[in-house]
């Protein structure tokens, strides 16, 4: 029977990595969440950090969900981070015993020895990731155990205002890592306007103004957590962990802040892909148009071409070199002067979408494929035209892709349903009856019934930011695209196209 990873453990073990003065190191952050995005980006760069000797400091973790904390007790809060994937054309695989976290503490049952933690001067960090709907108003008093995140952080706040008698320089740089834009500001927003609904004193909220740091951020990292295939690696590593996590070797937590933040948040010198600057609008803006936008114009064409995962794409030829062109030769011209790291990030994309570990489903990045479309795409197809008087070939073929994939063939208790091959596919666009509206004027009809419902929903601008109808060329180029599809294939049509550009 494999032993258990425990301290006693790792102390037995250097070759591990974990030393006897690591567990004696203060609690300088206090961490809100115990998800598997935190363990694998931030608390991964706190143990860079300690093992590199250049930060020294421990997480107290805060588990706001039900259930006991036995899982990180017994194994005196001792975790694996397996680093897998591909980095820089370059098979990963990396194998970490993350010794940051100090302890985990349940909200509901010990809730005191949360609000004690702030007495520590050293603790001077707040670091949260409560899902999106976390960083919401939720009006309520903060005696007792708040019910939300900014109820908690609050009473976290307060608490440290009345220990330190409201000194200066004793407050928090918190940086929220909720995948909203402008997360800190949204968040000190709440919490101010908590602090008055509490009638808490001015000379409170003065503190929480000046002596705090709200820092909005943006993380990048996927860690799909607990392997599969658990038992086999840990008979490899010779003990068991119910805590294992994998991720894939990039990552990039950009945060916005001064000198401050970046002396109070030291350990980010362990890392280059932890950035702090005074504006983070353009890792914000590559992440949006090369990650999240490929995806978008992509993934129609994908599906019906008959994959079913990002790393499928990547493994046909003719889908792998449709992701280069649209990224390298489409997105990328347009963000590269406002975009200074954007052509590494787009490469490092393209390793991403190729990790053979990460089974990215291609129906799940089409949940709401058209307002994903017009947040992500049209603006880039905008830029792309006035900047070159031309149209991105593939992207136009993306969009007609897209038009295709939201072709309803049945509609069963108010859920419209596409069709590829044999098999039907839910589509869950909120703007799938306009969609279906557009579809039905064109069903059994010719192709100038196309070119003009092509045309009115380029113009739509209930669907788009822009009129793409007054894009010349875009229309008649997304018209023969879906025509070419219908009368071909999905398949066909794109392998045939692509000998003609």
């Amino acid at each position: 029977m494999l032993p258990i990873l425990n301290k006693a453990y790792v102390l037995k073990h250097p070759e591990l990595g974990v030393s006897e003065s690591y567990f004696n190191y203060p609690e300088r952050i206090l961490q809100f969440g115990t998800g598997v995005l935190l363990r694998g980006l931030v608390d991964y760069l706190v143990d860079k950090a300690n093992k590199s000797g250049s930060y020294q400091g421990r997480i107290v973790v805060v588990k706001s969900t039900g259930g006991e904390t036995n899982e990180f007790s017994q194994q005196d809060n001792l975790f694996t981070t397996n680093i897998k994937g591909i980095s820089q054309g370059e098979l990963v695989n990396q194998v970490l015993v993350n010794a940051s976290i100090s302890r985990v503490l349940q909200s509901n049952a010990e809730w005191r020895k949360v609000l004690d933690a702030v007495h520590q001067p050293e603790l001077q960090t707040i670091i949260s990731n409560t899902t999106e709907v976390g960083i919401q108003y939720v009006e309520e008093k903060i005696d007792g155990v708040p019910a939300s995140f900014p109820g908690k952080l609050l009473a976290v706040l307060w608490e440290r205002f009345q220990y330190f008698k409201g000194a200066s320089h004793t407050g928090f740089v918190i940086v929220p890592t909720e995948l909203v834009v402008n997360n800190g500001q949204l968040l000190k927003e709440i919490v101010l306007k908590l602090a008055a609904f509490n009638k808490l004193p001015v000379a409170f909220t003065q503190w929480l103004e000046n002596d705090n740091s709200f820092c909005s951020s943006l993380v990048d990292r996927i860690v799909p957590g607990k392997p599969k295939d658990l038992s086999a690696l840990e008979q490899k590593a010779g003990y068991t962990d119910g805590l294992w996590i994998d991720t894939e070797p990039y990552l990039l937590w950009a945060i916005e802040g001064n000198d401050n933040v970046k002396r109070v948040l030291g350990f980010h010198q362990a890392d280059a892909r932890m950035l702090i600057a005074p504006d983070i609008t353009p890792f914000r803006e590559q992440k949006l148009r090369i990650l999240n936008g490929s995806h978008t114009i992509s993934v129609p064409l994908g599906y019906l071409s008959g994959m079913n995962t990002v790393v499928e794409c990547m493994e046909d030829a003719y889908m792998r070199a449709f992701f280069r062109t649209v990224i390298i030769e489409e997105i990328l011209p347009t963000i590269r002067e406002i975009c200074p790291h954007a052509p590494a990030f787009a490469e490092d994309v393209l390793d991403r979408f190729a990790n053979p570990n990460i089974a990215h489903k291609l129906l799940s990045i089409t949940f709401q494929e058209s307002m994903k479309m017009n947040a992500r795409n049209v603006r880039t197809i905008v830029r792309y035209y006035e900047k070159f008087q031309s149209l991105p070939a593939n992207m136009c073929l993306g969009f007609a892709a897209m038009l295709l994939f939201l072709r309803p063939e049945k509609k069963e208790n108010g859920q419209y349903a596409g069709q590829r091959g044999e098999e039907f596919y839910t589509i869950t666009d909120d703007n799938i009856a306009i969609f279906a509206d557009y579809w039905s004027h064109v069903n059994g009809k010719g192709s100038d019934a196309i070119i003009d419902m092509v045309q009115a929903v380029s113009a739509d601008k209930r669907l788009w930011e822009a009129d793409l109808s007054q894009i010349p060329g875009f229309t008649d180029a997304v018209s023969a695209h879906l025509q070419g599809m219908l009368q071909e294939g999905v398949k066909s049509y794109a392998d045939s196209y692509s000998k003609v550009l």
